[in-house]
């Protein structure tokens, strides 16, 4: 269940809270003038510190004549992020340091080594242990640790530059630190070029001779083997016995291809003769001159017999002359046909023989060729051995000659260069009297405004009731005593507007008919058991009928308490006949039960709310009337006790006349109040037995709150006996005295 603080109807007043700003200028401004004042006091007598800055780039910058042949910019690393890091370490390395420091006799000076220049209260500081003994420091170290707190070295983003700053009390002398750093780390990397290159020709000289005689045993050995195997080089750079034999390859394909025509052109002149076909389809015949001739002399005897037979007969001598020598001509075409096989099948016993011949001699470079190719790998593995040698050596005399030449001539290239040097500063970058001055005014300023503002908020000047809310001041409950007539409660004047609406009755007593003022009831004797604790004990002489005065103080508000908490009662009713100061029992009882860490919530149903006014700030805050009213729900009318853990829901706001009719629905309000709390505590003021009919329950306690023992008290009590509650309880809170509040509440005792 939520809980509307108290807090919630009170604003902060800023028209209130900046006033207070001029209301306290002069000590503002004062105290603003008098820390501006000793800030620039301080800055004025502040030892000025000068910085100086000289700046390197790292990178080759060496000229392409004095290369190394062969070599250029582009086969050189370039610097990453990580390597221009490492630079920076080692200008800041103490060997720097330390050749700085001793060329400028940094340690004749009293800024880097305070023990040539000790003040009084340094020594006291040393002899009281709060400072280490600077003495027990060696000299050098004390110098190189004064330079690192005063140096600053970095990388220029995103560049490959080199910052150096230091920072001293004398300018020419930081100009002159920065400049000698920058200068000595260019200075080592030279020395470190030079001591390389000596390193490389110290190494690089035997090595040469070493190798010269490698490679001279390397390239005998090659010829000694070459002349041992025979291995002559023919062309292509290729063998003797390799070359031969790829010719007579070739030699051999040639004659088989010539026999294999000479073969082919016989059988063709052979088929035609044997078949008695025509020669003029050989190539060979027609080829040769002679069978040529002798068609010509067939074709002229053709054509003289055609010529004759024109006037001659067939059986003519002429004729048959001519016809002889054209037979005998044909005998001769095929002799010489004849012939031409004959030459044909030479030719290709001719081309066999050469053949056979060749294979043979292919066969034999084979073998040759093969037995030259094994030398041949071993003669190609001594000369690789031998050019590799070679190669090695020309390498090293290459980097011997230009290591040498570097170093005869005291020449190294160093991949650093000074691109800014330091120069004397003429302003001190510490301190700056102006910006320290000027924060310091502004700082103050600004404090002592926020101090004034929280002073003025924290006091509560500086805050107002909320829209709609009045407050009043909050009034110590003091606790009632003893008294013959009751006081006049200011706090019930303070409400007469209020108790006029209410017509003077209390919430529990509303649309209810009030019984008839009689005459005091006699207490009969069968209700002396559960009234022992209204009436005192019978007196001798007196009748047991008669009215007996009740006690004072038959239970207190811790015994109330107590019983509250033992039973395990879910609601405590006090009824109150006197009037408002009477309802102090019901505060206290509902206090001590909450502070025994039980969850309590006090109902106040009274017309003045004189239960609720001493529990909350304001007598404004919604309450049991707005929730009947239906103008709020339980969350809005449930409010904190400032002085315990307990809950209260006052009296309220709305017009009581349109709440009291929805005084129906107090059980059902009362049901749901049990239902959450462990205990609900509800102040009746003067109501009677039917007034508080409608809030009791299971497990329901009936008190009547008392301050001293009179009729009043004692009509009161027999009127809520005779109507049904028997096991009412006196309880007075007279005398008590409350325990310590909870830290952050006021006590309202």
């Amino acid at each position: 269940m939520s809980v509307q603080s108290a807090a919630a109807d009170v604003d902060v007043d800023l028209k209130q809270l900046f006033a207070s700003l001029a209301r306290n200028w002069l000590r503002i401004v004062l105290v603003t003038l008098v820390v501006t004042g000793l800030a620039f006091a301080l800055a004025w007598l502040a030892t000025p510190y000068y910085k100086a800055t000289a700046k390197l780039e790292i990178g080759s910058r060496e000229s392409e004549y004095t290369r190394p042949p062969g070599t250029n910019d582009d086969d050189k690393p370039i610097l990453d992020e990580q390597g221009v890091a490492t630079q920076v370490q080692i200008i800041s390395s103490p060997d720097i340091l330390k050749q700085v420091a001793t060329k400028l006799n940094l340690d004749k000076l009293p800024e880097f080594d305070e023990t040539l220049k000790m003040s009084a209260l340094g020594r006291i500081l040393v002899l009281v242990g709060l400072e280490s003994d600077p003495f027990d420091i060696p000299p050098e170290e004390r110098v190189l640790n004064a330079m690192h707190d005063k140096l600053n070295v970095y990388a220029v983003e995103k560049t490959r530059a080199i910052a150096i700053e230091f920072s001293s009390k004398d300018p020419k002398l930081a100009a002159d630190i920065a400049n000698g750093i920058a200068n000595a780390y260019i200075a080592s990397k030279g020395d470190a070029k030079l001591e390389s290159n000596a390193a490389a020709t110290d190494f690089l000289a035997p090595e040469i001779a070493d190798l010269q005689n490698r490679v001279k045993d390397a390239e005998a050995k090659v010829a000694a083997f070459r002349a041992q195997s025979d291995l002559l080089m023919g062309g292509n750079n290729a063998v003797l016995p390799t070359q031969q034999l790829a010719e007579l390859s070739s030699e051999l394909s040639r004659v088989r291809a010539s026999r294999a025509a000479a073969e082919a052109s016989a059988e063709s002149v052979r088929r035609a003769l044997q078949n008695g076909g025509s020669l003029d389809s050989v190539p060979e015949v027609l080829s040769s001159e002679l069978i040529q001739r002798l068609r010509e002399r067939q074709v002229e005897l053709r054509a003289n017999i055609a010529d004759l037979s024109t006037t001659l007969l067939d059986n003519h001598p002429r004729i048959r002359a001519l016809k002889s020598q054209l037979a005998d001509l044909d005998g001769q075409i095929r002799n010489e046909a004849q012939k031409i096989i004959r030459g044909l099948a030479a030719q290709a016993q001719t081309a066999k023989a050469r053949e056979d011949q060749l294979v043979a001699d292919v066969n034999t470079l084979k073998a040759a060729s093969a037995r030259a190719g094994e030398q041949q790998v071993q003669l190609d593995a001594l000369q690789r051995d031998a050019n590799v040698q070679r190669q090695q050596l020309e390498s090293y005399m290459a980097s011997y000659n230009a290591a040498a030449s570097r170093k005869d001539r005291k020449y190294s290239p160093v991949a650093a260069s000074l691109i800014a040097q330091a120069q004397v500063p003429s302003q001190p970058y510490f301190p700056k009297i102006g910006p320290i001055t000027g924060a310091a005014a502004a700082a103050s300023l600004l404090l002592m405004a926020i101090g004034t503002l929280l002073a003025e908020l924290f006091s509560g000047r500086a805050m107002r009731p909320a829209p709609g809310a009045r407050f009043e001041n909050i009034e110590q409950v003091a606790m009632p005593v003893a008294r013959t007539e009751p006081p006049i409660d200011d706090q019930r004047r303070a409400f007469a507007p209020y108790e006029e609406a209410a017509a003077g009755h209390s919430i529990a007593e509303a649309e209810l008919p009030r019984p008839a003022e009689s005459e005091p009831v006699e207490v009969h004797a069968p209700a002396a058991g559960p009234a022992d604790s209204v009436v005192g004990p019978s007196q001798p002489g007196k009748s047991a009928l008669e009215p007996r005065q009740s006690r004072l103080g038959e239970i207190d508000v811790d015994k109330a308490a107590e019983k509250l908490i033992a039973s395990g009662a879910a609601r405590a009713i006090f009824v109150s006949p006197e009037g408002d100061e009477a309802a102090a029992s019901a505060v206290l009882v509902a206090r001590e039960v909450s502070d025994a860490g039980l969850r309590v919530l006090l109902l106040d149903l009274t017309a003045s709310g004189a239960a609720s006014r001493p529990m909350l700030d304001s007598s404004l805050f919604p309450g049991i009337t707005n929730l009947l009213a239906s103008e709020a729900q339980f969350s809005d009318v449930i409010h904190p006790d400032l002085y315990s853990d307990a809950h209260v829901i006052p009296v309220g706001t709305a017009d009581p006349v349109r709440a009291m009719r929805a005084a129906d629905r107090l059980p059902i309000i009362m049901q749901s109040l049990t239902t959450a709390y462990d205990l609900v505590v509800v102040e009746c003021g003067p109501a009677d037995a039917q007034g508080i009919s409608r809030l009791v329950g299971d497990g329901t306690e009936v008190f009547l709150s008392m301050l001293e023992a009179d009729d009043q008290v004692t009509q009161a009590a027999v009127k809520l006996i005779e109507n049904g509650y028997p096991d009412v309880t006196l309880v007075t809170p007279v005398g008590h005295e409350p325990g310590d509040p909870l830290p952050g509440r006021r006590s309202a005792a």
